[in-house]
C-alpha cells in the first residue's frame, strides 16, 4: 500500500487517543437535565395548587384515615381515592426520566469500560522498543487505510520511533496559542527528512516555545542543527486542532505562524512527501530553547466515570423528589399537622 495513498481526516481525532468522542454527549445532559426540571416543576406545582384541597378535606378525614406508626401519622385515604390526571403523568413522566438517565449511567460505565481497554492498548504500544524508520515504514505501508488514525487498531499510534534524518528547518510551521504548564506559546512543528532511499519526510512536533506577548509576530529563538540528526518521539495523528474563524487557510499559508496544520494540505503546499502520521519528539538537546513536558496519553476514562456519576445522581434525584412529593407529602401527614 503506498504512503501517498492514504486518506488524512484531519477533524475526526483527539490528539490524546486517535478517536472522536461519541457524539450527543452535551444533548443528552440537556434533554435530562430539562427532563428533571420538568418534573420538579410539575411536582411542586401540583402540590402548591392542592394544598387548598387538602385543607378543605382534612376537617372530614377523621373517618376515612388509618393510623400509621400508633399516634404519629395517618394515611390520608381520600387522597388515595381522588388521584386526578396530573399525578399520573407525573408519575409516568418521572418513571421515564428515571429509565433515561439510568440507561445513560450505565452506557457511559461500557464507555469507560472501552476506554480502559484503549488504555492499556496504548500503554503496552509505548512499553515496547522503539521502531526504526524502516519499520515505521514498513508498517505504514502494510496499514488498511480504514485502521488509520483509529487508536483501537492502528498499531503504529504512540509506538516509540528512532528516526534520523535532516530538518528542513525552512519549512518550520508555529502553531499558536499552545501551552504548557500553564503558559501560553507555540508548538514547533518541523519536517524530518529521513535518511535512506525512502526519501520520504515525517512532521515532527519538536517541542514548545515561549511566544512574545508584545510582539505577537516574533518568531522564539531555537537552535535546529544541520546535518544528521536522530531523534527519540512517539507516533501521534496530528497536532491538536484548535477552532479557528478562517477555515480556508489562505491566510495562515502566508505566515509561519498558524493555528492549525493540515498534513495533506501542508504537503500540497510545500511539495513534500509527507507521511500521513506525525511524530511527537520527547528527548533532544537542552540547549535547543524547547520544553518537551507533554501531558500523559491518557484515553479519557475519568470523563466517563463522572458522567455515569452525573447520570445516576439525576435518577436518584428525580426518584427522591418523586416519592417525596407525590408520595409522603400526599398520603402520610403527622397527626400534630393535618394540614400541610
Amino acid at each position: 500500500m503506498d504512503i501517498s495513498q492514504f486518506p488524512c481526516d484531519q477533524h475526526a481525532e483527539k490528539e490524546h487517543n486517535g478517536q472522536p468522542y461519541a457524539c450527543g454527549e452535551s444533548p443528552c445532559h440537556a434533554f435530562a437535565a430539562l427532563a428533571v426540571i420538568l418534573g420538579v416543576f410539575l411536582a411542586a406545582a401540583h402540590h402548591e395548587k392542592e394544598r387548598g384541597a387538602e385543607a378543605r378535606e382534612d376537617g372530614q378525614e377523621g373517618e376515612g384515615d388509618q393510623d400509621f406508626h400508633g399516634e404519629h401519622y395517618y394515611v390520608n385515604t381520600n387522597d388515595v381515592r381522588s388521584l386526578g390526571w396530573r399525578f399520573w403523568i407525573i408519575t409516568v413522566a418521572a418513571l421515564i426520566t428515571m429509565a433515561v438517565t439510568a440507561s445513560l449511567g450505565r452506557w457511559q460505565l461500557s464507555r469507560a469500560a472501552q476506554k480502559e481497554a484503549l488504555q492499556q492498548a496504548m500503554d503496552q504500544r509505548m512499553a515496547e522498543p522503539p521502531l526504526s524508520a524502516q519499520q515505521f515504514i514498513s508498517q505504514l505501508n502494510a496499514l488498511p487505510a480504514s485502521s488509520l488514525f483509529d487508536a483501537q487498531n492502528d498499531p503504529l499510534l504512540h509506538r516509540q520511533v528512532q528516526l534520523s534524518g535532516q530538518w528542513v528547518a525552512e519549512k518550520t510551521v508555529y502553531l499558536d496559542n499552545r501551552q504548557m504548564n500553564g503558559k501560553q506559546g507555540f508548538f514547533v512543528m518541523t519536517p524530518l527528512r529521513l535518511s535512506g532511499p525512502s526519501n520520504f519526510v515525517v512532521m515532527v512536533q519538536r517541542g514548545w516555545a515561549p511566544r512574545d506577548f508584545t510582539d505577537r509576530t516574533k518568531l522564539p529563538a531555537l537552535r535546529t542543527p544541520a546535518g544528521e540528526v536522530q531523534i527519540l518521539g512517539r507516533v501521534a495523528a496530528r497536532p491538536a486542532r484548535l477552532y479557528e474563524f478562517d477555515t480556508s487557510g489562505n491566510v495562515a499559508r502566508d505566515s509561519v505562524i498558524r493555528q492549525n496544520l493540515d498534513l495533506v494540505t501542508f504537503g500540497a503546499e510545500t511539495g513534500l512527501p509527507l507521511m500521513p502520521l506525525s511524530v511527537v519528539q520527547t528527548t533532544g538537546n537542552a540547549d535547543d530553547g524547547l520544553l518537551r513536558d507533554w501531558p500523559a496519553v491518557d484515553s479519557g476514562v475519568d470523563k466517563h466515570y463522572g458522567y455515569a456519576f452525573q447520570w445516576f445522581g439525576l435518577c436518584a434525584l428525580v426518584a427522591i423528589l418523586y416519592v417525596w412529593f407525590q408520595l409522603i407529602r400526599r398520603f402520610l401527614r403527622p397527626r400534630s399537622q393535618p394540614s400541610a
